[in-house]
């Protein structure tokens, strides 16, 4: 069985820490049809160190139902991380904590965090042992292939290092920080991270499908993957891979009646759960409603209503329309 530190992972497959998208709906939601392990969204260093502990019971809010769930931190500071995971602990119930060496976006590479820390492995590597020593959980890091350039046996020696600085495993999104999240998948420096390594090593980036999974299991021979654009309005791509693995046979398509009834189950959580006012909510909401509508029919004109929709209330009579 797979195994982080001790812990005895339940699935190869989880469900990535991406901000702004898998909160606690989300998440409940995506277990309900197959996944069996997820993360909480990504949290950054200073939001933990300078905000409020209100803000950050907000941002770690959980269910009975929403575990196991892992934690993901980002920032720059060894001390300052390592003060953040503690608090963080305090709260959260976790198997495991993982360090964010992978978001590409301009605001956090502006900071010198995310996957600008590939350009200072001193740091990453500091970063890691300083956790990885003195906290109670395993510390993981999520890389990208690269910073600029796809370079394998760079990645490889990279992962090496981060291995010796105490990570437990290693998860890999297989583009350059400069790609952000266009062009194709290094399959290549996943693979060369997985034969320099003896921990775990997730392969992330396109699973947009069990086709994809699989492409990513052979091409790379890595132990896992992780899913996080592929779930966006498809909550059912956990139990498509899982019975594709199993029976190899190919997913079909989501008619339109299970995806709206499975989006207004997706919204109710959020009208539950989502603790923020009323038009962020609803605005929430409209950016769910677009991720599962996209390819039917008519699908500009729904865009457009979607856009107008004002309360949860007429959301769902206006899904029950389509």
């Amino acid at each position: 069985m797979l195994k982080i530190g001790s812990y005895k992972v339940p699935s190869n497959v989880l469900l990535a820490p991406m901000a702004g998208c898998a909160d606690l709906a989300f998440r409940l939601i995506a277990r309900e049809h197959g996944a069996r392990f997820c993360f909480f969204e990504m949290i950054d260093c200073n939001s933990v160190t300078y905000g409020s502990r209100k803000r950050l019971l907000k941002e770690l809010k959980t269910t009975e139902r929403d575990k196991p769930i892992a934690l993901q931190l980002l920032g720059t500071d060894p001390d300052d991380m390592l003060s953040a995971a503690r608090k963080m602990l305090e709260i959260a119930e976790t198997p495991f904590l993982d360090i964010n060496a992978a978001c590409p976006v301009k605001k956090v590479i502006k900071k010198h965090a995310g996957a600008y820390l590939l350009n200072d492995p001193k740091r990453l590597c500091a970063i890691i042992k300083t956790l990885a020593v003195k906290l109670p959980v395993p510390v993981t890091v999520k890389l990208r292939a690269g910073y600029e350039k796809n370079d394998p046996k760079e990645a490889a020696e990279l992962a090496k290092r981060l291995e010796s600085s105490g990570a437990a495993a290693i998860f890999v999104h297989g583009r350059t920080r400069s790609q952000m999240y266009s062009g194709g998948i290094d399959y290549d420096s996943i693979r060369a991270i997985k034969d320099a390594v003896r921990v775990p090593v997730f392969g992330s980036g396109n699973v947009f499908d069990a086709i994809l999974a699989e492409k990513m299991l052979k091409e790379t021979s890595c132990d896992g993957v992780l899913v996080a654009r592929g779930a966006l309005g498809n909550p059912w791509i956990f139990d498509d891979i899982d019975r594709y693995f199993k029976t190899g046979v190919r997913p079909e398509a989501v008619t339109l009646e299970n995806k709206k009834k499975v989006l207004k189950k997706h919204l109710a959580y959020i009208d539950k759960y989502k603790d923020t006012r009323s038009p962020g909510r609803v605005g929430f909401m409209r950016k769910m409603a677009l991720w599962y509508l996209r390819g039917f029919p008519n699908a500009a004109e729904t865009r457009h209503q979607i856009s107008l929709v004002n309360s949860y209330e007429k959301m769902i009579k206006l899904i029950d329309s389509l």
